[in-house]
């Protein structure tokens, strides 16, 4: 008697599904147009887009007595950052993720009464350029406000060829396109699947499937694979094209190319979970888009997909740092531009895997097979 393979009829399924999604108009727009037009539009503005909050650090003989400090801690636009230790503050300010480090510093001549410089490296040119005319505007203000008709209150004194470190240039790019592969991801897992469980119960394909040997858990399997197979393929043509195009940094080359689609690869099993969910909940075509709005366009709008979640208000950043969208997004940029490994991003893919396993819990109760 022939032995019936199920992981044969696996591998069938998972053929068939993934040229499906190839021929799918949808699936090709989602998975792959819409973040590619989206990686194009913020490529080509490049270094013009800036951040609306910048983070500092000051130096150890930074002056704090004086008005300058006083109005900069009380910026909106500015966020004084505190670190355990020099190289803590070192490894933050060559990563980009610092505009610089401030000092302010008593004049030696009576007006102006201060003077003030920023120390950073080229890994913050998105940000410094910007930072520096917040701070003009706040002394500005200060001497408008204490010393009318009489010199500015401090003046700066930067040099940007003395005191910006050339180092690796972080690009608007190195932002934007995992922000976008992440999207992609979220999109594909939520939707894709959603759409494709519910069409093959609703068009009977599924029962058809019951009548054959394959058992329910290969049918998943194999429908999952080709969904993977399909956005696998997605997140490699999205990372080459924005590094040939746009120069997006893979710091480690090869290795962080793998790096990242494995990440991706996580990301996108979890994702696909809420995409089990949508599902099941579904009892028509038209209900799945309200429920999958539902999950991904939080995690869309806050999980820093297009801005970093620094930038949002302080009682909202809880809410985007307990997205998983936002995990994957913050694991992609560090080992992509900081060349961080997989083992230093674990806390982010712990807290992915921790989502998955609730995620996964829930769609076991709520997902229908008829």
């Amino acid at each position: 008697m022939h032995h019936y393979s199920q992981l044969k009829a696996m591998l069938a399924i998972t053929k068939a599904s993934l040229r499906g999604q190839f021929r799918s108009p949808s699936a090709v727009l989602f998975s792959f147009a819409f973040p590619f037009i989206f990686i194009l539009v913020f490529g080509f503005i490049g270094k013009n887009a800036g951040v609306p909050v910048y983070k500092i650090a000051l130096a150890k003989n930074c002056d704090t007595t004086n008005a300058l400090y006083d109005s900069i801690k009380k910026s909106s636009n500015i966020k004084i950052m505190h670190f355990s230790s020099d190289q803590e503050l070192r490894e933050n300010l060559v990563k980009g993720k610092l505009a610089g480090v401030l000092t302010i510093s008593k004049n030696s001549i009576p007006l102006p009464a201060y003077r003030y410089t920023l120390s950073t490296t080229s890994a913050s040119n998105d940000k410094w350029p910007q930072l520096l005319p917040v701070i003009s505007s706040i002394v500005n203000a200060i001497s408008n406000q204490q010393y009318v008709n009489r010199p500015s209150y401090a003046v700066a004194d930067f040099d940007a060829a003395r005191d910006v470190e050339q180092i690796r240039e972080y690009k608007t790019i190195d932002f934007v396109l995992p922000g976008q592969l992440g999207f992609s991801l979220l999109s594909a897992g939520v939707f894709g699947v959603a759409f494709m469980f519910f069409n093959l119960r609703n068009t009977l394909v599924l029962k058809r499937f019951f009548a054959t040997p394959i058992s329910r858990t290969y049918i998943i399997l194999g429908e999952g694979l080709a969904r993977v197979l399909f956005q696998m393929l997605t997140a490699v043509v999205i990372i080459v094209v924005g590094r040939l195009l746009f120069g997006f940094t893979l710091i480690h080359g090869l290795i962080t190319l793998l790096e990242m689609l494995v990440l991706s690869f996580i990301g996108l099993v979890v994702f696909m979970g809420l995409g089990f969910i949508v599902s099941g909940f579904a009892t028509s075509d038209s209900s799945i888009p309200p429920f999958a709005n539902l999950l991904t366009l939080p995690q869309f709008l806050l999980g820093g997909t297009f801005f970093s979640v620094d930038a949002f208000p302080n009682w909202l950043q809880p809410i985007s740092k307990a997205l998983p969208l936002t995990h994957l997004n913050t694991a992609m940029r560090a080992v992509a531009f900081e060349g961080l490994n997989l083992w230093d991003v674990k806390i982010e893919i712990g807290i992915l895997i921790l989502w998955g396993i609730v995620i996964y819990a829930v769609a076991v109760k709520v997902f229908k097979w008829e």
